[in-house]
Parts: C-alpha cells; structure tokens; sequence
C-alpha cells in the first residue's frame, strides 16, 4: 500500500512541484488548497504524513496545524511544515502549533523526499 501524503498548499507551482517529486518516489498524493479543506481531506482520507503550508488564505498553517492536532486519530500524525517564513522564532513557533518538522521554501528537488522520510514511521 502507498502511503498517502495530503499537501495543503494554495499555490499552484509548489503544489506541482510537490505532487510531481512525491509521485514520482511512490507516495498517493492528496491535495487540498486551504486549510478548511485540509482538515476535512485529513479526516476523511486519512494520510500517513501532512505538507502544511503556513502562508494560507482564510485559516493560517498555525492555526490548521492546531485545528488538527485537536483530533483524537490526528494527534499522532507527522504534520510537516512547508514554508517560506524563516526568520528567526518561525521554527519554533511551526513546532509549538503541532506540526512535528519544519522545512524551509524553496524546497531542495534533490533533498525533499529524504527531507520528509525522516518523519515517516
């Protein structure tokens, strides 16, 4: 069986970017681009791993981070960051939300899946 990785992103050439390296290595690619829809996609489809952005329209990558982490099945899941913000504290505050990792954009195409994989069970 796959595993299945759900990429909450809202910007198309990352979500390509993202889906064409994961597929690419095997994985089942689930997309959602906002993070309501995110969180429904996570409950229903019910992925090994999450790609957050935290840059999102509507409901930031904090607060999604936070929404799914208030799920009893969810509280376990690796939710890793995707993010453009890299000052210093957006590290630390990505983890104190609830995700478990943190990878900073643009995303390296020679290091992303071994990037992820390390948060994988």
């Amino acid at each position: 069986m796959k595993t299945r990785i759900l990429v909450i992103e809202d910007n198309e050439q990352n979500i390509y970017l993202m889906d064409f390296l994961l597929k690419k290595h095997g994985f089942e690619v689930i997309q959602a681009m906002d993070g309501e829809t995110g969180i429904a996609r996570a409950l229903e489809d019910r992925p090994d791993m999450i790609l957050l952005d935290i840059q999102l329209p509507e409901m930031n990558g904090y607060e999604v981070a936070q929404a799914l982490r208030s799920h009893e099945n969810l509280k376990e899941l690796p939710i890793i960051a995707v993010t453009s913000y890299a000052m210093p504290g957006d590290r630390e505050k990505a983890l104190d939300s609830g995700c478990t990792g943190y990878i900073e954009k643009p995303i390296n195409p020679a290091t992303f899946i071994q990037d992820i994989q390390n948060y994988l069970p």
